[in-house]
Order: C-alpha cells, then sequence, then structure tokens
C-alpha cells in the first residue's frame, strides 16, 4: 500500500484563480485531503473603508470581485443609502437592474471559458464566451466610461445619465445573448465533457445549507434560493423570472445552473427595459453629509453573481464606524475539502473551477 503523500499546489499555479495555495493528500492518484491555505491576497479593505468616508470606498469595494466589480458596488452603495435614509429613484431602479444583469452574465461567461480552460478542453468555447463578454464589457464601459472598475453609482440613482441609446443598445445585446447562450449549451451536451463534470465534486442539498454555501453552488445542489426572489429589492418583483436549480450537486449541475442563469438574466434585462419609466437617473453628488438620525446598525444583502453577499455596517456620521463583508466565495471555498475527498488528482481543478472562485473577494 502506498503512503500518503503530501503536495503543495500554488500559490502562483494558474489554475488556482488567483493567489490561492492548496495543500493536497494524496494515495496514488485519489485525493484523501485538501486543505485550502488562502491570505495571500489579503488587503485589509474593511480597515481601510473605516477610515474613508462614505463615497470614497467604492473603488476599494469593487477590486474585491474584479470579474463583477458593479456587483460589489451596488451591494454597498445600497447599503449606504439605508444608512442615510435615501430613496434610489424610479428610473434609476430599473437601469440599476439592467445592468446588474449585465454584468451577472459577464461573469458567469468568464467562468465559463476560464472553467473549460481549467480542464483542457473545447477552446472554441472560451473564444466565445471572451467574444460575448467583450460586448457586454463594452456596452458597460460606454454607459459607465470604464471598462473594468465603473464606480457609476451614487447615492440615489447613477454618476451620470445614460446614453441616449441605452435602452436600444441594451435591447440588441440582450436579443443576441438570448440567441447565442443556447449554443454553448449545445455545444457542451457531449460525452467528453459529461465525462469530466458528472459525478465530481458531488455536494448534498442537506451538506450544502450545513456548509452555508450560497449562489449556483447552492442552487445546484438543490435549494431554491434566490436573494431576488426571497428578498426581493429594486424592481425584482416586478418581474418574471425562474430561479434555475439542480439536483446532483455536482460539477456538471453547477455548470447547467450558471448556464441558465444567464438565459433568465436575459430575460430580466428584457422585461426591465419594457418597463423603465421616464425620469432622471443621476444620484446624488459626492458630499460630506451623514444621517441624520443614525441607525445603530445596518444589514443588507444581494444576489451576486457567485452567491449572496452581505454588509454589516455601523454607520458613523460620516463613514463607516464598523463595517464587515460577508463574501460568498470564502464560504463556497470552504466545502473544497469536503467535496474533493476520495476523488481523483485530475479531477481537482474541475471541482475548483466549478465554485467559480476569485480570491482578491474571499482574502479582502
Amino acid at each position: 500500500m502506498m503512503p500518503v503523500t503530501r503536495i503543495n499546489i500554488g500559490p502562483m499555479y494558474p489554475s488556482t484563480h488567483g493567489e490561492l495555495r492548496m495543500v493536497v493528500y494524496v494515495d496514488g492518484n485519489i485525493i484523501k485531503r485538501v486543505e485550502p491555505r488562502i491570505g495571500f491576497l489579503h488587503r485589509g479593505v474593511e480597515k481601510l473603508m473605516e477610515t474613508r468616508t462614505y463615497m470614497q470606498n467604492p473603488p476599494y469595494i469593487e477590486k474585491l470581485d474584479y470579474v463583477a466589480p458593479l456587483s460589489w458596488d451596488d451591494l454597498y452603495v445600497s447599503t449606504v443609502e439605508m444608512a442615510l435614509g435615501i430613496q434610489v429613484k424610479e428610473a434609476a431602479q430599473y437601469a440599476r437592474v439592467v445592468m446588474l444583469e449585465f454584468q451577472r452574465i459577464a461573469s458567469h461567461l468568464l467562468w465559463l471559458g476560464t472553467f473549460c480552460n481549467n480542464i483542457d478542453m473545447f477552446f472554441t468555447v472560451v473564444m466565445w464566451a471572451f467574444r460575448d463578454r467583450a460586448m457586454i464589457i463594452r456596452f458597460l464601459e460606454d454607459v459607465t466610461g470604464d471598462r473594468m472598475f465603473y464606480m457609476n453609482l451614487r447615492l440615489g440613482g447613477l454618476n451620470r445619465p445614460l446614453p441616449a441609446d441605452f435602452s436600444e443598445r441594451a435591447h440588441k445585446l440582450a436579443d443576441y445573448l438570448e440567441k447565442t447562450i443556447p449554443q454553448y449549451g449545445e455545444f457542451l451536451n457531449n460525452g467528453p465533457f459529461a465525462e469530466r463534470t458528472k459525478g465530481i465534486g458531488i455536494l448534498e442539498k442537506d451538506e450544502a445549507i450545513a456548509h452555508g454555501v450560497s449562489g449556483p453552488v447552492l442552487r445546484a445542489s438543490g435549494v431554491d434560493e434566490d436573494v431576488r426572489k426571497s428578498n426581493p429589492y429594486y424592481i425584482y418583483d416586478k418581474l418574471r423570472f425562474i430561479v434555475p436549480t439542480g439536483y446532483k450537486g455536482d460539477v456538471h449541475s453547477r455548470f447547467v445552473v450558471r448556464y441558465k442563469e444567464m438565459l433568465q438574466s436575459a430575460r430580466i434585462i428584457q422585461q426591465a427595459l419594457d418597463k423603465t419609466p421616464g425620469g432622471d437617473v443621476v444620484g446624488m453628488p459626492i458630499k460630506l453629509i451623514g444621517p441624520a438620525a443614525k441607525p445603530d446598525t445596518v444589514i443588507n444583502n444581494r444576489e451576486l453573481p457567485k452567491g449572496e453577499g452581505l454588509i454589516y455596517m455601523v454607520p458613523d456620521a460620516q463613514r463607516p464606524y464598523r463595517i464587515y463583508l460577508r463574501s460568498p466565495i470564502y464560504s463556497n471555498l470552504a466545502v473544497l475539502s469536503h467535496i474533493t475527498k476520495e476523488c481523483k488528482t485530475a479531477d481537482l481543478f474541475s471541482i475548483l473551477g466549478s465554485l467559480d472562485v476569485v480570491m482578491g473577494e474571499c482574502d479582502k
């Protein structure tokens, strides 16, 4: 019988999606235990935010998940709006939903492309995903003025007016995505992809709940939970959409859930655009103004592309006195050791990739 061998992977290995180190114990080619070691990107974002005024913080928080920065920006700005008692303009709510759902699709496309690259299969999908994501990024760049870190949200609305052709371009792009996204499912509905993704990294429903995972990882295990449905914000309660769920909880189920979520996001965009009222979307200018009647604490959650993000904040006159960021990736990564046990070492990066890890958000 071969002795258990300790293998060090990372923190510079490309498929670890950032500065993640894994200590892997193997018996032959069978994984006995995986220990994720984090902290290589730790920047102390929460403490930095406690030393800045409210609207000096979006540049910090957007860099948590640099794949979907607008989502964290929205979570933070909406938390400040709750603390200050500021209502978001109706037209701005629709505009935020449109941009957030485009950001969700862009995040899932990048995940799909890098996932296929991780398992060294279907480079065609890598090219397709980056092509379609580039179209979304270009659209968001034209709306916000920046390609990667948008910082386009202001208290009560957006930073700048929408382009005159915003609705027309968004409709056209959503139409394109609705027609194009099914091609990914058709292309990957084959034997080789199924062999590399089915029946591995299984996370049962009760285990998913017990470990506190969220987002596509949770829904792939059969739990119908989405903050947009369970605790609607903005205008999500006025829109019709389905929350895709799986039932096997394996790598393939996580792919299917994200694939279907992209289709649902495109349909959400179409509905929001059709129902958008007229009116101004520009929010308040940045001012050093605190809450008139300061609440003791503010707790806010949002359905980010990778799971449920939460902010706990104790507001002060002009800045967060205390702030805590609950990252979905941190909780999702914690199950890696559990779902890789007794799997083959060749499946390690397929399982890790299915969690959609971005270490900037995990380490904060």
